[in-house]
């Protein structure tokens, strides 16, 4: 299990520094070229979404089907450390899947934005050349 969620937060690692080299200012020419990179990238991508969705399930299925102790003296110490050991991880483990899931859509959307900035400064170029 420890494997799915490696995978998941190199896929939130690869969208934090896509979204970083498409944001940083200076870097226009590597910009092109990330662009183009990233669009392709995002279809593949997508599969992030239903990945953390069974994610979450898997969470939401550890949590219902865990022992419980109702009573502090019914659990062993070593019980009750796995006990708030497990829930330590649940808790990183959704916050994992909830940065995955905004640094996603976070990058769908500057991309989106990008591509129509690019766009319009391609036109404002030939509106520019035509005038002269």
């Amino acid at each position: 299990m420890a494997l799915e969620w490696v995978v998941l937060g190199y896929a939130a690692g690869a969208e934090a520094i896509m979204l970083l080299l498409l944001t940083l200012p200076g870097l226009d020419g590597l910009r092109r070229g990330m662009i183009s990179v990233v669009r392709s990238a995002l279809k593949p991508m997508m599969s992030v979404v239903p990945f953390c969705l069974f994610l979450l399930m898997d969470i939401y299925w550890k949590y219902e089907t865990r022992p419980t102790c109702s009573d502090e003296h019914a659990c062993t110490p070593s019980e009750h450390l796995r006990h708030q050991k497990s829930i330590m991880k649940s808790q990183r483990n959704a916050l994992l899947i909830a940065a995955a899931l905004l640094l996603y859509w976070i990058l769908f959307s500057v991309t989106h934005l990008v591509v129509k900035l690019e766009a319009l400064q391609q036109r404002v170029d030939k509106l520019k050349k035509r005038d002269d």
